[in-house]
């Protein structure tokens, strides 16, 4: 294996390409009890439409997330049942453009590891088994489209995408989940989770050629064809729509607001717009912004209020979130302050605090072993080093985070959407 050791953060990585193109990364961490494996595929829900050979294939919404739900089946049992009896805390989740696997133990470790290994690489599924988890995941669908949090995210995102598949929810439809069939689950499986599509972390007190032994005597020894993906018809640089509402059972409206752009960038370049985007989002409106002081002060934001950017399939968009008792109020002001902001620049020592404070943020992450391997195989499936976060941070300048502002936080690429209480209208 190959040893890389990155001073600016503390941290060593073995990293190891097998002959079937899995990529693995070992973080050792002397001393400590627990151990973290993360198994992950470059697989979402975002990925309904791709390409094998000469030939294109459209599939339901909601697939990745089924797949993921029917992965721990096995002939002889259930993976998720034998890793908790063995003591390990297994959990799995897929998002629009990863499926993962995961679990933590402090004991049993290497039994716990070929588990997870085999049943992600083995699938079983039968028409019996795919029709019950049709109607669980059925009644989960039915209670998330209840749940503000869940509805306005959506919300959001179809007023920012024309075509996108993020306008869907990962989990698809009733009606989506209906058309998939054992037979789509085993030919999504061969296409998606072969290694050379996949990522494996391990973060503990083990040893990093164990872990590649282990890998190379149970995974498959031959590499998949790398699937090419469509995600629907360009999308316009301005949104699908400025402005939805809907009324729900909160006690005070809910508001997302969103920027839209171009996700377009990979690798080193991807990784620097990601810091840049996320301290304009602090120079703008976080918690230390001036801006977040006379809305707090005012009343029209409490300590729900938070900032994200996200980088998903070959888009992005920038998402500020909360509670308000007048969301357009917000809107408005927040829209002044980019204003502002673009015309005067940031102030200089602000920037400057904003630097350290997100710098601190950012080395914290590498304390958590779950968000190490969570950030290692983003990093990978999106063409750079996670490790390399500190350098990357560092060549980020007040010029570049300004231009970002001006650029991208434009009211043609904004929309809003407010979950508002249903005795208020």
């Amino acid at each position: 294996m190959k040893l890389k050791k990155y001073e600016a953060i503390g941290e060593e990585v073995y990293t190891e390409t097998l002959s079937n193109g899995l990529n693995i990364f070992v973080v050792p961490k002397k001393g400590f009890s627990k151990k973290y494996a993360f198994f992950a595929t470059n697989y979402g829900g975002a990925d309904r439409r791709f390409k094998v050979g000469d030939t294109w294939i459209d599939t339901p919404e909601g697939v990745a997330h089924f797949l993921e739900h029917k992965m721990f089946d096995t002939k002889d049992g259930n993976a998720l049942a034998e890793l908790s009896a063995n003591g390990a805390s297994p959990n799995a989740f897929t998002s629009s453009d990863m499926t993962a696997y995961y679990f933590q133990c402090i004991d049993k470790f290497e039994e716990n590891f070929k588990i997870l290994l085999s049943f992600v690489s083995v699938p079983y599924f039968t028409p019996e088994s795919v029709a019950k988890e049709q109607g669980i995941i059925g009644q989960e669908i039915g209670m998330t489209d209840d749940q503000p949090g869940y509805s306005i995210y959506y919300s959001l995102m179809k007023c920012l995408y024309s075509y996108n598949p993020l306008r869907d929810s990962v989990a698809g439809t009733v009606e989506s989940i209906g058309q998939i069939t054992d037979k789509t689950l085993y030919d999504c499986h061969k296409v998606f989770y072969h290694p050379s599509n996949m990522a494996l972390c391990v973060v503990g007190n083990v040893d990093p050629d164990e872990i590649v032994k282990t890998a190379r005597e149970i995974l498959p020894d031959t590499r998949g064809q790398y699937p090419e993906r469509d995600y629907g018809s360009t999308e316009p640089d301005g949104v699908s729509s400025p402005r939805f509402e809907r009324a729900m059972d909160v006690g005070m409206p809910m508001f997302m607001i969103g920027f839209k752009h171009p996700g377009d960038t990979q690798g080193e370049a991807l990784q620097k717009t990601t810091y840049v985007a996320n301290l304009a989002l602090e120079a703008v409106a976080g918690s230390s912004s001036p801006l977040y002081s006379r809305l707090y002060s005012d009343g029209l934001i409490n300590k729900q209020f938070g900032t994200e950017f996200e980088t998903v399939t070959n888009r992005s968009h920038c998402v500020l979130s909360g509670e308000s008792r007048d969301p357009e109020a917000v809107l408005s002001a927040l829209t002044e302050e980019i204003l502002k902001v673009s015309k005067n620049g940031i102030d200089s020592g602000l920037f400057s605090r904003l630097k350290k404070a997100y710098t601190g943020l950012v080395l914290r992450n590498f304390n958590s072993f779950d968000s190490i391997c969570y950030n290692v195989a983003t990093a990978y499936f999106k063409g750079y080093d996670a490790f390399q976060a500190i350098d990357a941070l560092n060549s980020v300048t007040k010029n570049d985070v300004e231009e970002y502002i001006r650029e991208n936080l434009t009211p043609e690429k904004c929309a809003m959407a407010v979950i508002s209480p249903k005795n208020s209208q």
